[in-house]
């Protein structure tokens, strides 16, 4: 290596053909071979972490378009991610449960800080358009490179969903280069495989993930017994990620994915009959299908599809950075009855399917006006259109309103085109370098079953005192559209004389919502690696937005109570070390309701009487939730880490209907509380010679592991079809590879 270096010196004094007399041309060419080998190795070097650091500047400006400024943050890291139990083969609600004021519900649903299903998902910072899936989730927990939920007083460019924002920063073929392959499975027939890979060439970078999962677990058990009866779950999801770098300042992105489940609904056994069995009518002539049949027996199916792409345009200067996006989603789900036990439980069959797709287009924008103000501005708008049919089997009455077993098939079907609208402004101003102000105001708009349109100002004030403390305190305006593919839209009338009348025809349309909001909050480091906070909230909300299954199929219907009120405290505690992690949250909160201003139809009189006069707590209220958490890694610096990790969610109870003197209380009382405990045990092996230099890693879960029988829902309440028992011990294994 010396001596073609003095070599190379002394060329620069005699010359060429000095060159050839000393080197000779076989030496001399290797050894221009080999400089010129290293120098494009060099040169490859430097363009691939030039297009790393360029990806992290755009990256970090496209979360500077909309920082949580002035709200409440939970953030999971791919770390953070990887220590929870079950890790990417868990579904997000799971990692969602880990963060303050999220309360578990059944089919897989969460609520957050008292609201019903008023969360919206954002991918690089992108609202998705809301579908109509139930039990099944789109978006999967191996597609996050990272992962945030942000709640109270939200900044002026997060309009529409408002309880919080998830918001997943997806992995990409630079932060997440190379690919792997993983099994898992365990319990209750539940088998999972999944293909992943990311990588680059030039200036493309993309990622691709897909899985199918197979189990005996698709929905929540209606009794306590270990296994359910019927609830074979098949579920396909593929999700990819493509970006293009232009140059430097501009960067062009497309995500895209699809998901497709079908699902049985499980049987409840033990159930009476509530009507004859049925007459159809074959000719001229009406014979009977079946002499019975038994609630356990039941046939019943659901089926859910969701498509989804957004393409985004980014750019980044100096003083200006802008993010515009085109969007497009696809959800449908239809349901199948048991044509005989439908209607000898219920009085009505209906198979029924709903569908909704979305158009729309988001911008956000950034200018930064010296080192005080930072202002911000941006638009949504979304072109919708929901179709909803059903072909119900009901008994008809006769003139004296008696059911009559002969049936009849009732068609209904509508459809129905509107529009989301938003546009915001403001301003992140400094007053000092301690002192922030966040102001600004922002105009929503709804054309849909509904007419509302609303000017919401925002502000917010972050103070930190003294290092490592921050205060902050804040208020907003929100208007909140009813969910355009859960408003029933039913034909009362049709159903008029049969078994499936409803208890009244009073049917006001769903409206939007709209609230005072205010929040006040305090976090301090109080060693490295060391914070605790403490956060209050409340909400006054007008026409406030509830949904609840009313009827056999799992579609979700949407209704207002005229009056609504939610409150609550939330107290928080995470420490990070080295390989230890610790996390504890409680929250407190009490949601409440008085009068419903739409869907009456849903309630029977007794229930909108007294709906009408009291407050009720809503459905989903619950008192105390806590979670917490922890995970540790022996040998975490060396080839073979060993983690331990544990979860725990506690929840006092969701709500349920009360039994007093003066008749039924709708949710007047609480079911049982409950305590779950989850482990986690992962050994790693990274690059290993004996993998031929890959990483293998093995993993163990248990999913309630003092197998807890506890229920979610016990089948009554508003809007709750049936009971729900949470999961009974799972032991899960799997073992992936690095591609």
């Amino acid at each position: 290596m010396v001596w073609p270096e003095k070599v190379l010196n002394f060329q620069q004094h005699i010359g060429g053909m000095s060159r050839l007399l000393l080197c000779g041309a076989m030496l001399c060419g290797s050894a221009s071979a080999a400089s010129s080998q290293e120098n494009d190795v060099h040169h490859q070097d430097d363009k691939i972490e030039r297009l790393h650091v360029t990806a992290r500047r755009l990256d970090n400006a496209r979360a500077a378009l909309q920082p949580a400024v002035g709200a409440t943050q939970t953030n999971f890291s791919r770390k953070v991610i990887e220590a929870i139990p079950g890790a990417d083969n868990a579904p997000l609600t799971s990692v969602l449960l880990q963060a303050p004021g999220v309360t578990q519900d059944s089919y897989g649903q969460i609520h957050i800080r008292g609201d019903h299903n008023n969360v919206q998902f954002r991918l690089d910072g992108v609202a998705l358009p809301e579908g109509v899936t139930v039990f099944g989730q789109a978006l999967m927990t191996r597609f996050a490179h990272a992962m945030s939920l942000t709640t109270g007083v939200l900044p002026a460019q997060y309009g529409f969903k408002q309880a919080g924002v998830i918001d997943i920063q997806t992995k990409n073929g630079l932060s997440d280069e190379g690919g792997s392959l993983s099994v898992y499975g365990g319990s209750r027939d539940y088998g999972q495989a999944a293909l992943q890979y990311g990588g680059h060439v030039g200036q493309w970078d993309g990622f691709i993930t897909a899985d199918a999962v197979h189990n005996r677990v698709g929905i929540e058990n209606t009794t306590g017994q270990y296994n359910a009866l019927h609830d074979l779950s098949t579920q396909y999801h593929l999700l990819g990620h493509l970006r293009y770098t232009l140059r430097p300042e501009t960067r062009f992105s497309l995500t895209a994915g699809l998901s497709n489940a079908w699902y049985q609904l499980p049987n409840n056994p033990g159930q009476q009959h509530q009507f004859a069995t049925p007459l159809f009518k074959t000719g001229t002539q009406w014979n009977q299908l079946s002499n019975g049949v038994d609630s356990s027996h039941l046939d019943e199916h659901q089926q859910e599809i969701t498509d989804f792409a957004i393409l985004s345009w980014q750019e980044d200067h100096e003083a200006f950075s802008m993010q515009t996006s085109a969007i497009l989603r696809y959800s449908s789900m239809r349901y199948s009855p048991d044509l005989v036990g439908d209607l000898i439980y219920n009085g009505i069959a209906q198979q029924a399917a709903r569908s909704v797709f979305s158009s729309g287009v988001q911008n956000d924008t950034t200018w930064r006006l010296g080192s005080a103000h930072t202002l911000r501005g941006g638009f949504q708008a979304y072109a919708e259109r929901t179709v909803s049919k059903s072909d119900s089997i009901v008994y008809p009455l006769d003139d004296t309103g008696n059911i009559l077993p002969q049936t009849k098939t009732v068609h209904d079907s509508s459809g129905k085109t509107g529009v989301l609208y938003g546009a915001y402004l403001q301003d992140e101003w400094r007053l000092t370098r301690r002192l922030t102000l966040n102001a600004g105001a922002r105009f929503d708009g709804v054309e849909e079953y509904t007419h509302a349109h609303q000017l919401s100002p925002r502000v917010s004030l972050i103070w930190g005192p003294w290092k490592g403390g921050r205060f902050h305190m804040g208020y907003a305006r929100y208007l909140t559209p009813p969910p355009f593919e859960s408003v029933a839209s039913n034909s009362l009338g049709l159903f008029a004389n049969s078994s499936a009348a409803p208890a009244n025809f009073q049917n006001d349309k769903v409206k939007a919502e709209r609230d005072n909001y205010y929040d006040i909050g305090f976090i301090q480091q109080l060693l490295p690696g060391w914070h605790i906070g403490v956060d209050a909230y409340w909400k006054d909300a007008k026409n406030l937005i509830d949904e609840g299954q009313f009827g056999a199929p799992v579609i979700l219907s949407a209704y207002n109570y005229r009056r609504g009120r939610v409150r609550g405290v939330e107290l928080t505690s995470d420490y990070s070390v080295g390989p230890l992690s610790l996390y504890g949250n409680i929250a407190i909160s009490r949601a409440m309701g008085k009068g419903l201003s739409s869907a009456q139809w849903n309630f029977d009189d007794d229930d909108l009487n007294y709906i009408h006069n009291h407050w009720v707590h809503l459905d989903h209220d619950q008192l105390l939730t806590a979670s917490a958490g922890g995970s540790y890694s022996f040998f975490y610096k060396t080839q073979h880490p060993l983690q331990f990790s544990g979860t725990l969610v506690y929840g006092s109870g969701l709500r349920k209907d009360k039994e007093s003197s003066t008749g039924n209380i709708p949710n007047g009382a609480h079911v049982p509380s409950y305590m779950t405990f989850n482990l986690g045990v992962v050994q790693s092996f990274k690059h290993q010679p004996w993998l031929g230099g890959h990483d293998m890693q093995l993993r163990v879960d248990v999913v309630n592991l003092f197998d807890h029988t506890y229920l979610l829902r016990d089948g009554s309440g508003i809007g709750v079809g049936a009971p729900q028992y949470g999961l009974r011990r799972s032991v899960m294994g799997g073992i992936s590879f690095t591609l």
